[in-house]
């Protein structure tokens, strides 16, 4: 009885996440779509340019980190599954340990960056605007380092991913009506940037507040458990090469093709940022349950993994389905009024072969995390680092922004399938066909999809058409999609159902209904 409350009580939670997460998706990404077109119009495409290649800077100062996080979500699964209050405690209180000496190298390295980096590039932007930039849109990762990091990995493992994703939904579009406000008035671009820093001193008071609420058994004076995150060094070297493969194209971009070639980037990133955060939400909301299973119950583990990847890999192929058959005409609108051109046809091509095989590998890359085999995977990634730099750098000087595209799919194609082998062989001992013959299908629909409603005839000339004609043809994609999957996946159909029919009570908009 214990053990299915305790159960039952990961389902809500996972429930919760999932419900947060995709309205945090749907109103942030309606406001999120405004300011980059704002910034265009009123700053220039240089200035958008410029942002996109300073959010760079932030993404590699977060290797100080040093997979310490990651580490300790790890850590964590095992002592959470179980109750053991001391061992999160001792976990906690290294991770503190560790992440108070980081927030304050974190500050050094800022105030180096708004030193050195205005230097190295090549703009008409004033020094002093591109330096105050760089430190105001810093500080808030110090607080976050110093005060309330370590908080956010005990509320994703417990499952309660769905408070962050709350406060930073309400704080996000605060921050974007902010902006907005500002930047209709005229003021100037370091004004706005400063929104950053006074909402995160009201997300760092929220965090803490809660926890001391929720968890008034947390104790960080308690001796640290360092041995329990020790491999975090091994965690290192995969956020280095995961930073590598989604963050390096707009630097080489930044310094090869200069900063109107980035926004050109960027612009397309962003289209695809909406989709990369569905789906992050998505896997998110059920990571921590899987991760508990995991270490807990090894064959419940099996039967919940392969039902959670066939359905996972029908929402990541029928996302970038229906992006791909709507990404022109939409880039064609939104970009229309610039001081360039921004729709180029085979950048969407690119986009989605490399955002299909990182995200697709996820549920793979999960049970290595689960399994904390981060030591003997890390020659791996270091190789898909080298790959993915090799590349990039050889073909952008010949082909531009086609050129770092090209080196991100290399790679990727590469790291996908050795991920989607060791989870499968290594790990879970089993063949990994599966898996493949998954790919396989969702593949195959993608393609003859797209070319399908490439011959219907749509119009897509104002944004209402475009968003009324999206929205019919996403429900035939994911109708096709799951359903296909459903017929295909026999065993995964009766074990998603089982768990449909225990969850269906727990939605607030149905509950009554079970009453």
């Amino acid at each position: 009885m214990i053990y299915n409350d305790f159960f039952m009580s990961r389902q809500k939670g996972s429930i919760n996440n999932l419900i947060w997460g995709v309205v945090s998706v749907i109103i942030t990404s309606v406001v999120a779509f405004i300011i980059p077109r704002l910034f265009i119009v009123n700053y220039g495409s240089e200035v958008n340019g410029l942002l996109a290649s300073i959010r760079q800077i932030y993404v590699y100062l977060a290797l100080l980190e040093a997979g310490v996080g990651s580490a300790s979500v790890v850590a964590l699964y095992g002592p959470m599954g179980r109750g053991d209050k001391h061992s999160v405690n001792s976990i906690l209180a290294a991770t503190n340990h560790y992440y108070k000496k980081i927030g304050i190298i974190y500050a050094l390295c800022i105030v180096v960056a708004g030193i050195l980096y205005p230097f190295l590039l090549d703009t008409n932007i004033p020094y002093y605007i591109c330096s105050l930039v760089i430190i105001l849109q810093g500080a808030g990762s110090v607080m976050g380092y110093l005060v309330y990091g370590k908080y956010n990995m005990l509320l994703r493992v417990d499952n309660r991913s769905y408070v962050t994703i709350r406060l930073g939904m309400i704080l996000s579009v605060l921050t974007d009506v902010v902006r907005i406000a500002l930047v209709m008035n005229g003021q100037s671009i370091i004004e706005v940037q400063a929104t950053y820093f006074f909402f995160g001193f009201l997300n760092m008071g929220y965090i803490c507040w809660y926890i001391k609420k929720y968890y008034p058994w947390i104790d960080l004076s308690v001796k640290p458990d360092f041995e329990a995150i020790s491999q975090k060094s091994s965690v290192f070297v995969h956020q280095i090469s995961s930073l590598v493969f989604s963050h390096t194209d707009v630097l080489i971009l930044t310094f090869v093709c200069g900063l109107k070639t980035v926004s050109i980037y960027t612009m397309y990133a962003a289209v695809y940022g909406i989709l990369e955060s569905a789906i992050t939400i998505t896997g998110n909301s059920v990571q921590s349950a899987l991760g508990q299973t995991f270490n807990t119950d090894r064959v419940k583990f099996m039967k919940i993994q392969a039902a959670f990847e066939t359905y996972y890999l029908a929402f990541v192929f029928s996302l970038f389905t229906v992006a791909g058959i709507f990404i022109l005409p939409f880039m064609a609108l939104y970009t229309a009024g610039a001081d360039m051109n921004y729709v180029y046809a085979w950048i969407p091509v690119l986009f989605t072969l490399y955002q299909l095989m990182s995200y697709g590998r996820v549920t793979s890359n999960n049970i290595i995390g689960f399994a904390a085999e981060f030591k003997s995977t890390r020659w791996r990634a270091w190789l898909e680092t080298a790959i993915n730099l090799v590349v990039s750098l050889v073909c952008v000087f010949q082909f531009g922004i086609y050129g770092v595209l090209m080196g991100t799919v290399a790679a990727v194609f590469y790291r996908a399938n050795d991920i989607i082998l060791f989870a499968n062989h290594r790990v879970l001992k089993q063949s990994a066909w599966p898996t493949y013959r998954r790919w396989i299908v969702n593949a195959v629909l993608l393609t003859l999809t797209i070319l399908f409603f490439r011959y219907i005839p749509m119009n897509t000339d104002t944004y209402i058409t475009l968003i009324l004609n999206a929205l019919w043809v996403s429900i035939v994609v994911f109708i096709l999609f799951f359903g296909i999957n459903s017929w295909t996946e026999k065993e995964a159909r009766k074990t998603a159902s089982g768990y449909l029919k225990n969850m269906l009570p727990m939605l607030p908009i149905l509950k009554y209904f079970y009453k």
